[in-house]
């Protein structure tokens, strides 16, 4: 039986949260004693927390200034999402070889939510189910390892990746390429399920520009 979260756990991905949709903007400082009055807390949970978002590249801890939340500028953000595509590709790859029917039957509900979502045009309602859509696709691996590595730079990204939910159309895209992926990943395609999930992460030509250009929403959100 899974242990009950430590407060400090509780805290980080409070905190987490916070980040992921803006409410904390990148470079911000986060004051230890703020953030324990708003959670009702002593500064010793939430200094934990900080150091465990540290741990994840999510908060900078610096000398004389504390804890900030992290910046990426766009040279990483372009490497980090590289990464990612190849993540993303390597688990659709081995999903489309080992889930199970029953999977896909879990996989098809979470593809119809974001549908749900996307039909009502509420970015941040889908920004949440389409992580639950591919997290589907991680466990659908089978490859534990692999899985935990693209769930951390998956978070590592979330801020990034809500925003370019709000850029026009994206919405409609990105279901659009997920039917794709649930296509080939039922057809048990895996070459296939490669190409579109290496595509539907990548951020390159004018989605790239799209997602620097709205940067400054997300450092100026807070």
């Amino acid at each position: 039986m899974d242990s009950p979260k430590t407060r400090s756990e509780t805290l980080r991905e409070s905190i987490e949260e916070m980040i992921a949709v803006g409410k904390l903007a990148p470079g911000q400082h986060l004051d230890e004693t703020s953030l324990a009055e708003e959670f009702g807390v002593s500064r010793t949970p939430i200094r934990e927390a900080l150091i465990q978002l540290a741990s994840m590249g999510i908060v900078e801890m610096r000398p004389r200034r504390g804890a900030i939340v992290a910046e990426i500028g766009p040279q990483q953000l372009i490497e980090m999402f590289e990464v990612m595509a190849e993540f993303e590709a390597m688990c659709g790859r081995l999903a489309a070889r080992r889930m199970t029917p029953a999977e896909h039957a879990e996989l098809l509900a979470a593809h119809q939510a974001c549908q749900a979502a996307r039909d009502a045009s509420d970015p941040d309602a889908y920004f949440y189910l389409n992580e639950a859509f591919h997290d589907h696709i991680y466990a659908g691996s089978h490859n534990g390892f692999l899985a935990d590595q693209a769930r951390a730079l998956h978070r590592r990204l979330r801020p990034y990746r809500r925003l370019q939910l709000r850029v026009r159309d994206r919405l409609k895209m990105s279901f659009d390429e997920h039917q794709a992926a649930v296509d080939a990943i039922i057809a048990g395609d895996a070459e296939k399920t490669v190409e579109v999930l290496r595509h539907h992460i990548m951020i390159q030509g004018q989605r790239f520009a799209d997602l620097v250009a709205s940067l400054h929403q997300l450092k100026s959100a807070a």
